[in-house]
């Protein structure tokens, strides 16, 4: 297609409506009409139509006494239907570095699929004490902290299928095994919004998990940092770890369209 036949096609108004859309910002939360005509170098008459439009679609507001237009959060529905577009794992890698890079550990970010995780992305360290899984390794989830956050957040009736459909293997002494138990950890968990495990697993392995929500509340993932008690020091995971893996976990709930309330 020529230059002169994309042209032809380009819907001007459309064009225009997107532009002025992306006029706002932070620092520019409110603009006047006068101002977006200035902004887009036209007369005022060109986007009046266009702003009476986007505010009649809901995407833009205008204050009765001042007259300056405003974005509305209907706007976010077009940056999260690009959103759901992509894969979780292509949204979290990044996050998932930086989180590594920050703590020093190893990161994951896993799915629950029955009584089991799924490791679906991963920012490995490297060195001796790394602690790194393969994407696609499946763990049992009543041992592990991203497992046992996941669990935690499930509907009762459906929480109930996965715990009386399997058995709650012991994989060392702390492994919790005990049904009843298990129930009030997992609400203990679904309370304070993170797990903590330490040798329920492996010996010498610590972690902590925090769920990835989806628009509607409903938990879809998991991100966690897991280390060795001896390389890293007895405060590591409450003090260091926790609060970066409840920041990204925040981020990626935000990027997936969810809003925490107070």
């Amino acid at each position: 297609m020529t230059k002169d036949e994309k042209e032809r096609y380009n819907a001007n108004a459309l064009v225009r409506g997107l532009e002025i859309l992306k006029l706002f910002s932070e620092e520019r939360p409110t603009l006047s009409l006068v101002e977006i005509a200035k902004e887009l170098e036209v007369s005022r008459t060109v986007p009046f139509r266009l702003l009476y439009t986007l505010q009649t679609l809901g995407y833009l507001d205008q204050d009765e006494n001042t007259k300056r237009y405003n974005l509305t959060p209907k706007v976010l529905e077009l940056g999260f239907a690009f959103l759901s577009t992509l894969k979780l794992p292509e949204i979290a890698q990044p996050y998932l570095e930086k989180l590594r890079d920050e703590t020093g550990a190893s990161c994951h970010l896993s799915i629950l699929d029955g009584h089991e995780v799924v490791y679906v992305g991963s920012a490995p360290v490297r060195g001796v004490s790394a602690i790194n899984v393969n994407i696609g390794l499946r763990l049992p989830a009543h041992a592990i902290a991203n497992g046992k956050v996941q669990l935690a957040y499930q509907l009762k009736e459906q929480l109930n299928q996965i715990l009386y459909g399997s058995q709650l293997k012991p994989y060392t002494e702390k492994t919790q095994t005990d049904l009843i138990d298990f129930q009030q950890e997992l609400e203990t968990i679904r309370h304070r919004g993170y797990a903590i495990t330490k040798g329920e697993f492996h010996h010498g392995i610590q972690s902590v998990a925090a769920p990835i929500f989806d628009r509607s509340g409903k938990v879809i993932a998991a991100i966690n940092v897991v280390a060795t008690e001896t390389t890293f020091h007895d405060d590591f995971i409450e003090k260091v770890a926790l609060p970066k893996v409840l920041e990204t976990s925040a981020t990626l709930s935000g990027f997936m369209g969810y809003h925490f309330t107070n």
